[in-house]
């Protein structure tokens, strides 16, 4: 079983979250998948949806407040209203657009570690880390993990380098083992990898040694594209 997640990041309306969700769930429905699926739709597009246990809401990004004078932020209360359990911490453009050092990434985890939610906690390596070797690699991530409570049970990793995002260019298969593995010595969760993940590679990717599944962007905003990923990984 992998798990199988899409970032909508600034993308879709409410609108069209409710069709692209609506339209996930009733495939899930007509077929036996045991994958997890996971949609993170932006702040305005969150809903109470019913749909199959297997499908799940999460969101992009939220303050580490239940509420309070935070302009431009969500806290729990929002989310509580549409029973919203998941929340994505870490990702490269919180980090580096966005500015957020890693003590404030820390401290939001473990608000929301505290309150049971299901994390997906995002590391990765920039170009000119990665061009210095997989050494350095891993130096570089795991100071990604300085705060952060690695044994907590409701904790799923993704590797993204940062230079793969968006990019068109995908890692190698060697380039996403390597880190994998060093990444599983340490840490026991599971591991999910992203970066230029695509219907056509999709496979390949989730196939490899200790790839737990794919946290996806660009390709997974097509709701076709997005039922072709989980049928494609459907027997991983």
């Amino acid at each position: 079983m992998v798990i199988i997640a899409s970032n909508f990041k600034t993308n879709h309306t409410r609108q069209s979250t409710k069709e692209f969700v609506s339209f996930v769930n009733d495939y899930l429905k007509k077929n036996s998948i045991k994958n997890e699926i996971i949609v993170f739709p932006t702040a305005t597009s969150l809903d109470t949806f019913n749909t199959v246990p297997n499908l799940r809401l999460g969101t992009q990004n939220a303050y580490a407040t239940i509420k309070g004078s935070f302009t431009g932020e969500i806290g729990t209360s929002q989310l509580d209203e549409f029973g919203i359990k998941t929340i994505l911490i870490g990702h490269s453009e919180r980090r580096h657009i966005l500015g957020e050092t890693q003590e404030q990434i820390a401290q939001k985890f473990n608000f929301y570690k505290e309150l049971g939610y299901k994390i997906i906690y995002c590391i990765g390596e920039p170009l000119e880390v990665k061009e210095q070797g997989l050494e350095k690699t891993l130096e570089y991530i795991y100071e990604q993990f300085v705060g952060i409570d690695t044994n907590y049970e409701n904790l799923i990793l993704a590797y993204e380098p940062v230079w793969a995002i968006g990019t068109g260019v995908t890692a190698t298969s060697d380039d996403i083992v390597n880190v994998h593995n060093a990444i599983k010595k340490k840490i026991s969760k599971p591991l999910l990898y992203g970066g230029s993940v695509k219907v056509d590679n999709v496979k390949e990717i989730c196939s490899l040694n200790n790839v737990d599944g794919a946290l996806i962007g660009t390709a997974s905003w097509n709701k076709e594209d997005f039922i072709e990923i989980i049928e494609k990984t459907k027997d991983i």
